[in-house]
């Protein structure tokens, strides 16, 4: 699980040049599947090789009173955020929602820095004297634009949120199964956790956002123990009424990030919704085992086509997921909910599976026999060897002469030759390609998050 670092200030401080920055991305996301391009305010971010989560919370703010906006978002990324980022513009020098924010962070016990952005040299520096008089003891001068001084700010993050990395890991549970409970507001997650667990361990509400916090409950089926995540209802920003609910994606990618399995909740007798997509979109950026589940079901007037027309839906706009199974439930009459684990179940063994290099590299061998790559610049592209490099989704590396110019509706093809001759039509696969450099190449295995 990565540790999650928010970035808080007021507007114009350059908190979205600062995220692209740390990030190496851009506001958008584009992935090479169709499906999933959108624009998000999060992203991963590795520096001295520590991973974590970088979250612009501009991206959030609506309204017209910025200052209460501002001071809702920080008290949210106080509560939800592993350690905090509070950004200020050198230029303009210290506004008084500059102190409002210091006098609110000043007594926070989480990891805070506190940067001084837009000083472009160390000639610049000067400028930081009128921010000592907020009674802070270490101030980082730095420019997201030109890069000065955030190499050297970074170094003292990862050097604290590396340990926050290490108890995480420590955390993970043995011989249990991680499933996150995700979806859009008032779908019916609280309710469907309930029922798994016979008693109301959750606080279940016909509001949207009433569950605040990922909640973590144990629980055994058939003899086997799981881990069920609850978590807040993820909904557009645009159509975001209740402010509470503007950090609930922290929450859902804390939850994703740490879970095995990811129980994507939609209700049926709203139908299929973009968010539904969004959602099932993070989960698939995660690399999460997922379970399209249909609650509701017992409210829809419906006949024997109604569960394909569903289905077909679901696998048009979620092309990326087309190896979720979708369950048709009810967590109010507990129609189907058990089958839920049979199909956890399925999941999980295949999520973890580690696939032998020789079968490995017959699978993938057979595939460029029956459909060979296009030539790359007149050159053939060869394929010299592959391994699996990890697990929690299955990880493949491909060493070629030409990784760039593997297309990725090839790489698509070859996954799906993996599935179906690996057996795996319940998990996320990841491939990769690399440059083979002269002789054999040892390839040190990487775990997820």
């Amino acid at each position: 699980m990565k540790p999650i670092v928010a970035i808080i200030g007021r507007p114009n401080v350059g908190k979205s040049t600062f995220f692209n920055r740390v990030t190496q991305t851009k506001d958008a996301l584009v992935d090479d599947f169709p499906g999933v391009t959108r624009d998000r305010h999060y992203g991963d971010a590795e520096w001295n090789e520590v991973p974590f989560t970088l979250v612009d919370t501009g991206g959030f703010m609506v309204g017209e009173d910025l200052a209460a906006e501002i001071r809702l978002q920080v008290r949210q990324a106080i509560e939800d955020a592993d350690a905090i980022i509070f950004l200020m513009d050198g230029k303009e020098g210290i506004s008084p929602l500059d102190q409002d924010i210091a006098a609110i962070l000043r007594p926070v016990s989480k990891p805070v820095y506190y940067v001084v952005n837009k000083i472009d040299g160390r000639e610049q520096e000067d400028y930081l004297y009128d921010y000592y008089s907020l009674g802070i003891e270490k101030l980082y001068a730095l420019s997201a634009e030109h890069r000065y001084g955030v190499s050297d700010f970074l170094d003292d993050l990862v050097a604290v949120i590396s340990k926050l990395a290490t108890d995480k890991s420590l955390e993970a549970k043995v011989d249990t199964i991680d499933l996150a409970v995700v979806g859009r507001p008032n779908v019916g997650k609280s309710s469907l956790v309930n029922r798994i667990l016979g008693e109301q361990r959750l606080l279940v509400s016909a509001v949207p956002g009433t569950t605040r916090d990922a909640i973590d409950t144990l629980c055994r089926v058939n003899g086997k123990q799981y881990l069920l995540i609850d978590t807040a209802g993820i909904r557009r920003k645009g159509k975001v009424s209740d402010k509470l609910e503007k950090f609930s994606i922290i929450k859902a990618l804390r939850s994703l990030d740490r879970c095995d399995v990811a129980l994507i909740v939609m209700d049926a007798n709203e139908g299929i919704t973009d968010q539904d997509i969004s959602i099932a979109g993070y989960a698939y950026e995660r690399g999460c085992g997922c379970v399209f589940l249909l609650n509701k079901w017992d409210l829809l007037k419906k006949d024997n086509k109604t569960i394909y027309k569903y289905v077909d839906e679901i696998r048009t706009a979620a092309k990326f997921l087309n190896f979720a199974p979708v369950l048709t439930i009810s967590a109010l009459t507990g129609q189907r909910v058990t089958k839920i684990f049979t199909l956890v179940d399925e999941i999980f063994d295949q999520y973890k599976i580690r696939i032998a290099t020789g079968r490995l590299n017959k699978i993938i061998e057979q595939a460029i026999l029956r459909n060979t790559p296009s030539l790359y610049r007149g050159k053939r592209i060869k394929f010299y060897y592959a391994t699996q490099i990890s697990k929690k989704p299955p990880t493949i590396v491909c060493f070629v002469n030409y990784p760039e110019a593997i297309h990725f509706s090839y790489k698509r093809y070859l996954i799906n030759q993996i599935r179906e001759k690996g057996g795996l039509d319940k998990t996320p696969i990841r491939i990769f390609f690399r440059k083979r450099e002269g002789g054999k190449r040892r390839v040190r295995a990487v775990k997820r998050g």
